[in-house]
């Protein structure tokens, strides 16, 4: 058989519709990896792994998990590469149990054949091997998925992080022949990077509260550090309370560890406290809204870090309760378009603006490869036998890190943000950027403004009165600064606009 040489790009599938995938909502493209001439990824809830040469693509559909049709795959991006292999994995049904719409409740599957997987994929041979896989074989819970594979070329192993699960959570380590599978610690974990001689991840012992801590696996000793984060309002530059920091992507960058969350950024050093403090740095915080860098990555190019924030990665649709309620109703207010953001410290830069959630980014062939989906995960009765995004590819011109940044808007509604600080909008590039409060009542205004130095500085503020009706404050004298705002009084009813031009 002769194949066509062509570009990588040239072999792209550009958009997925909705197809045969029982679980919920949608899935995504996972796991980019462009390695040694390959580009692989993840196409969730299809359960394909796509591996795309110049001359051709190879699809696996995890047969050596189970029994097909299944669903799943990925949905962290779980990958790593070393020599001529590239080990990915995650979680599938295998095969998929659709148990569809029950009396009184909406549509629900089963999790009796949900498996937690590791594989290795030999570039040169083009073969997949399944090294690991663990199922609980129960029908509503399921052992942690692998939501990060990071490579130990200390130890010459794979430490994989389990968060997302009711059994088996923790940093474990599996050697590239899929033997010596260990746990290391027991305290749940989503993300990581490599941090000097460690290896660091969050502690997420409750996924709905967010981070609350780090750990650190020393690659030379091989021992676990742990450090408890506290009250982060203590560790917030800003000084006021951090909500719901649940965890997004992990990644290092000018001698520091970042981890992104809900609401902001982590920087510091987790080792040693000593040396500098993790600081806690808001970013894209708007109250009762799941805008965040979920089920995303943070990438290092060009020295700085790429990463998302997304509008709408996770969502419920059909609550049966108060607190439901209050999830499904922060879930599903869209505040904004999802952002790729640049961070070059001290500078904070807004680089794409773009649709519902960007799922994967990668460099391939001179070009920002962007992986974007229309539809979020959703979660308890809001089960699908298919998945019901469309999964797609946009390439971008790594030069959109030096490029004048997109306008942009931001639509807030009071009853999000109440009295608690929100923002923490990059304002690097904009010329006119406008902050529009249609007020319901007098009220005070204060504006936090603030960078990425390194090591980080306290915000500063000012104030701004309030009257009642339409008010316009220009924020072009606050520079490349990032701002954020607050309250000084609920206002339920205000509308709350960040116009960036």
């Amino acid at each position: 058989m002769v194949y066509l040489l062509m570009d990588i790009l040239e072999r792209l599938e550009w958009i997925y519709p909705p197809r045969y995938g029982p679980e919920w909502g949608s899935g995504g493209i996972f796991g980019l990896k462009y390695y040694r001439g390959v580009l692989y990824y993840t196409l969730a809830f299809e359960a394909e792994a796509y591996f795309v040469y110049r001359d051709g693509v190879e699809v696996y559909r995890f047969e050596q998990v189970g029994t097909l049709p299944a669903s799943g795959g990925d949905t962290y991006n779980a990958v790593d590469a070393v020599d001529d292999e590239i080990f990915f994995g995650g979680w599938v049904h295998a095969p998929a149990k659709y148990k569809g719409r029950e009396k009184g409740l909406r549509a629900s599957i089963s999790f009796v054949n949900k498996y937690s997987h590791v594989h290795r994929y030999r570039v040169d041979e083009r073969r997949v091997e399944l090294l690991w896989k663990e199922s609980m074989h129960d029908e509503y819970r399921w052992a942690g998925e692998i939501s990060e594979i990071v490579y130990d070329p200390v130890n010459d192993r794979l430490l994989l992080a389990r968060g997302d699960g009711h059994s088996n959570l923790g940093i474990y380590q599996i050697d590239r022949r899929g033997g010596n599978y260990k746990r290391i610690t027991n305290r749940p974990a989503y993300k990581g990077a490599i941090f000097h001689d460690h290896v660091c991840f969050d502690i997420t012992d409750d996924w709905i509260k967010g981070v609350n801590g780090i750990q650190c696996i020393d690659m030379v000793e091989n021992k676990a550090k742990t450090l408890e984060l506290g009250d982060m309002r203590k560790r917030s530059i800003d000084n006021e309370p951090v909500q719901y920091p649940v965890i997004g992507a992990a990644a290092q960058s000018h001698g520091r560890f970042f981890l992104f969350v809900r609401g902001g950024v982590l920087i510091g050093n987790p080792m040693d406290e000593s040396l500098e403090s993790i600081s806690f740095i808001r970013l894209f915080d708007f109250g009762e809204s799941l805008y965040a860098p979920r089920r995303t990555m943070a990438k290092n190019i060009g020295g700085g870090i790429l990463v998302a924030y997304n509008a709408y990665s996770e969502a419920l649709m059909y609550p049966v309760n108060e607190l439901e309620e209050r999830f499904a109703k922060a879930s599903n207010t869209i505040v904004g378009p999802s952002t790729l953001v640049y961070i070059s410290p001290p500078v904070t830069k807004i680089v794409a603006a773009l649709g519902a959630r960007i799922t994967g980014i990668e460099l391939v062939e001179g070009k920002i490869l962007v992986a974007s989906n229309t539809m979020a995960n959703t979660s308890r009765q809001d089960a699908s036998p298919i998945d019901t995004g469309y999964r797609g590819f946009i390439a971008l011109d790594p030069d959109i890190v030096n490029n004048e940044p997109p306008s942009i808007r931001f639509t807030i509604r009071g009853y999000q943000v109440g009295s608690q600080v929100f923002g923490g909008v990059p304002l690097t590039g904009y010329k006119e950027p406008v902050l529009t409060i249609s007020a319901s009542k007098i009220n005070k205004l204060v504006v936090y403004s603030y960078d990425v130095s390194l090591p980080p500085t306290e915000a500063e503020k000012d104030s701004y009165q309030l009257r009642r009706g339409r008010n316009a404050i220009s924020l072009k004298e606050y520079g490349n600064s990032i701002v954020a705002f607050k309250l000084s009084e609920p206002d339920p009813k205000a509308i709350i606009r960040i116009d960036l031009r």
